[in-house]
């Protein structure tokens, strides 16, 4: 881990920080309200990994006011079976939000489930809709991920209008929406992917460079520009010669530090944001769904919020 006192590092803590305590205000409005948030979680099957995920994602729903809830369903659950329980979610009031955990059993596939939760409690941000919007600068309920990346490069106070940008990877939930949002905002983006020719002078052009590739320490400092800022959002497990692992990036983040203005540390930098990005999306969609209610129903919203 950085050390404390090290400016360089873009620390994810305190950006989440401030999130979490914007949502735990609004969370509290709402419930006063009558209409108190509630995030559901699906888990697949028994993976250790997501159990960390789960916690952690339930010990900050509970700070920001948010009840949570797990679903757990056995690895031998259709693909059918799982789809019909997330339209029952869908059609449920009280669910606010619905969380779809990965992995996923081989046999699920991943893309058509998360298509069948609902737009409006689409908190994960990766409902084709959902992206989708993006294209139309519809930019408050982005994918979790992209959106806490760039959240972290405005929290560096960089005019972000004009800025050139660099994003190493083209997914439809990471690379993708951080060139959308970025260019929302006004800056210069260019993409860079597999088939890009010559990687390291594109990235050396970057003001801002974000790395979302899978590829442990791709990123070497002679290919960053001086004064930059690096938003590393790999997560690869390295094996050390004694044998234990340990978290590194995509960014070999010991020789980038001392060209780069900023940098985000793994593990503590874009997972923490992440999370408070979730449930930020989730008084997202709760307020959506309210909107709905009312345009519906009219007075009857407070009826459908008793239930």
């Amino acid at each position: 881990m950085p050390p404390l006192d090290d400016n360089r590092y873009l620390k994810g803590g305190p950006v989440a920080a401030r999130i979490i305590a914007e949502v735990r205000a609004a969370a509290q409005q709402a419930t006063d309200e009558g209409f108190r948030p509630k995030l559901v979680s699906i888990t697949v099957g028994d993976v250790a990994a997501v159990d960390v995920y789960v916690r952690n994602q339930r010990a900050k729903a509970e700070l920001a006011g948010i009840d949570f809830e797990e679903r757990r369903f056995p690895a031998e659950l259709t693909a059918g079976e799982l789809e019909a329980a997330i339209h029952g979610m869908n059609a449920d009031p009280r669910i606010t939000g619905i969380i779809i955990q990965r992995p996923v059993p081989a046999h699920i596939p991943i893309k058509a489930i998360q298509a069948a939760v609902h737009p409006l409690k689409d908190v994960e941000g990766m409902h084709p809709a959902s992206i989708g919007n993006i294209v139309y600068n519809q930019l408050d309920l982005a994918p979790c991920t992209a959106a806490a990346s760039v959240e972290l490069l405005k929290a560096t106070g960089l005019d972000l209008k004009g800025l050139e940008v660099v994003v190493v990877g083209h997914s439809e939930i990471v690379g993708k929406p951080i060139a959308f949002l970025l260019m929302s905002e006004g800056a210069t983006v260019t993409v860079c992917h597999h088939m890009t020719r010559s990687l390291a002078a594109h990235a050396r052009r970057a003001d801002a460079l974000f790395v979302a590739v899978g590829k442990p320490r791709l990123i070497k400092a002679d290919m960053v520009k001086p004064g930059a800022a690096v938003i590393d959002i790999g997560i690869n497990a390295e094996t050390l010669p004694d044998g234990s692992s340990r978290i590194v990036g995509d960014v070999d983040t010991e020789s980038v530090k001392e060209v780069a203005s900023w940098i985000t540390p793994v593990p503590g930098g874009v997972g923490p944001v992440t999370v408070a990005i979730l449930l930020r999306n989730t008084m997202v969609a709760l307020n959506r769904q309210r909107a709905v209610y009312r345009a519906t129903f009219g007075s009857a919203e407070a009826t459908l919020a008793a239930e």
